[in-house]
C-alpha cells in the first residue's frame, strides 16, 4: 500500500511539472507574439524568427551544460539516465522509512520545467534591442546567455551554491520564489547591456532631445501577447510549488494561481489609472505593461501574500513600470517593447517586497541577491555584447534598418500584400 501510495504521488507530481512547464512553454508564443505586435512591420519576421530560434537554442545549450553548471548533472552525457533508478531508491527508502510526502519527479521532467524558464529569460532580451540587432549577433549571445551566464547565477540561487564561494545567498535570507530576481531582474540586466552598446533605433530622438514615439504595428497581437503570458504565467509560479499530490500542495498550488492572477489584475489598473493621470487618456500598451508588471512583482512571493495584498502589490508595480519607461526615454535608454522596466524595475520590486508578507526572507538577503544577480549578467553579458560588436558588430546598417530588419535579416516581409 505504501509503495502504491508513493508511485501514485511519484505520477501526479511528475505530471503536474510537466503541464506547468508546458504552460511556460507557451509563454515563447506570448512573447513573441507581444513583441511582433509592439515592433513595425518591416520588423515582424526577424522578431518571430529571434524568439523561435531563442527557444530552440535555450533547450539545447541548457541540455549540453547549462543544467550541469546549475544543478550538477549532465543530461547531454547521461542522455536524462537515473530515472528508473531514482524511482527504485525512492521506493526503497518509502519501504524502509515510510513515504514522507515528499515531491518526487522524475529527473526529465524536472529538466524540462527548468529548461523553460532559461528561454523565459532569454526573451525578455529580445524584446529590448528589436528592430536595429543583426539576428546572428543576438543568436550567438543567447548560446553564451543560455549555457553559462543565467546557469551560474542559477546555482547561486536555486542551486544552493556559493557565489564564486565566497558567500551563500541563502544563508543571508535571500528568497525567490519563481524568480522575479533570478529570470526576469536576470534577462532584463542582460537586455539594458545590450541597449546601451546599441544605440537607440533611427529617428527615436530628435537632436534637441525630443523624445519620439514609434508606434508599433500590431497591437491586437499585442494584446494576445499578454493574454497568453497571463495564462502561461500559472504554471511558472504554480509548477514553483513542485507538487501537488496532497492537500496541504494543493491547497499552495491555490492560492499561488489565485495571488498571480489578482496581482495581475492589480498591475493593469494601476498602470491604467496612471496613464490615464499622466496622458489624459487610456493607454492600452501601458495597459498590457501593467499586468506584466503585477506578474513579475508576484513572482517573487505568490504563496504568502493575501489576495489583496497581492493586488496591491501588484498595482503599485503598475504604477511604478509606467514611471520607469517614461524615465527610461528621458535618458535615451530606447527599449521597444519596455521590458527592461517591466522584467528589471519591477523584478527589483517584488525581490525587495518579500519580506512584507515571508519572515524567512531578510531585506539584506534581498539586496545582496539582487545587486549580486544584476551585477554577474550586466558585466557578464557587456563583455559578451562587446566581443560580439568587435567581431561581428551588433547592429544592421542604417539603410538596413531603414528598409526593416526583415529584408535584410530573413529576406522576406511578413504583410506582403500591404506594402506593394
Amino acid at each position: 500500500m505504501q509503495n502504491q501510495i508513493f508511485e501514485l504521488q511519484y505520477a501526479l507530481d511528475t505530471f503536474y511539472l510537466l503541464m506547468c512547464g508546458a504552460l511556460v512553454m507557451w509563454m515563447t508564443a506570448g512573447f513573441t507574439m507581444l513583441e511582433a505586435g509592439l515592433v513595425r512591420s518591416k520588423n515582424t519576421v526577424e522578431i518571430l524568427t529571434k524568439n523561435i530560434a531563442l527557444f530552440a537554442t535555450a533547450c539545447t545549450m541548457y541540455m549540453i551544460c547549462g543544467y550541469a553548471i546549475m544543478y550538477d548533472g549532465n543530461l547531454f552525457l547521461s542522455g536524462i539516465a537515473g530515472t528508473e533508478s531514482l524511482v527504485a531508491d525512492a521506493l526503497a527508502t518509502s519501504a524502509e522509512n515510510g513515504f514522507d510526502g515528499d515531491a518526487v519527479y522524475s529527473s526529465a521532467s524536472d529538466f524540462f520545467f527548468q529548461v523553460v524558464f532559461v528561454a523565459t529569460c532569454m526573451s525578455i532580451v529580445s524584446g529590448a534591442v528589436a528592430e536595429r540587432m543583426k539576428l546572428w549577433s543576438f543568436l550567438l549571445f543567447a548560446v553564451v546567455m543560455t549555457g553559462v551566464i543565467y546557469p551560474l547565477e542559477g546555482s547561486w540561487t536555486w542551486g544552493g551554491k556559493a557565489v564564486f564561494g565566497l558567500y551563500s545567498l541563502g544563508d543571508l535570507g535571500f528568497s525567490d520564489f519563481a524568480g522575479s530576481g533570478i529570470v526576469h531582474m536576470a534577462g532584463a540586466a542582460a537586455a539594458l547591456a545590450g541597449v546601451l552598446l546599441l544605440g537607440a533605433r533611427l529617428g527615436k530622438y530628435g537632436s534637441k532631445g525630443e523624445i519620439r514615439a514609434i508606434p508599433g504595428a500590431n497591437l491586437p497581437l499585442a494584446a494576445l501577447g499578454t493574454l497568453i503570458l497571463w495564462m502561461g504565467w500559472f504554471g511558472f509560479n504554480g509548477g514553483s510549488v513542485l507538487k501537488l499530490g496532497d492537500i496541504a500542495s494543493a491547497n499552495s498550488v491555490a492560492v499561488v494561481f489565485l495571488n498571480t492572477n489578482a496581482a495581475a489584475a492589480g498591475g493593469a489598473i494601476g498602470a491604467l489609472l496612471i496613464a490615464r493621470l499622466i496622458f489624459g487618456k487610456a493607454d492600452l500598451t501601458m495597459l498590457l505593461n501593467g499586468a506584466l508588471a503585477g506578474l513579475v512583482a508576484i513572482t517573487a512571493e505568490p504563496l504568502t501574500p493575501s489576495a489583496l495584498q497581492a493586488t496591491l502589490f501588484g498595482m503599485t508595480a503598475g504604477i511604478i513600470v509606467v514611471l520607469s519607461i517614461l524615465l527610461l526615454d528621458k535618458i535615451k535608454i530606447d527599449d521597444p517593447v519596455g521590458a527592461i522596466s517591466v522584467h528589471g524595475v519591477v523584478g527589483l520590486f517584488g525581490l525587495l517586497i518579500v519580506p512584507l508578507t515571508n519572515p524567512a526572507a531578510s531585506l539584506i538577503g534581498q539586496l545582496a541577491g539582487a545587486a549580486t544577480i544584476f551585477a554577474w549578467v550586466f558585466v557578464s553579458s557587456l563583455i559578451i555584447w562587446s566581443i560580439i560588436k568587435f567581431v561581428i558588430g551588433l547592429r544592421i546598417s542604417e539603410e538596413e534598418e531603414y528598409q526593416g530588419a526583415d529584408i535584410a535579416e530573413c529576406g522576406m516581409e511578413a504583410y506582403p500584400e500591404f506594402i506593394r
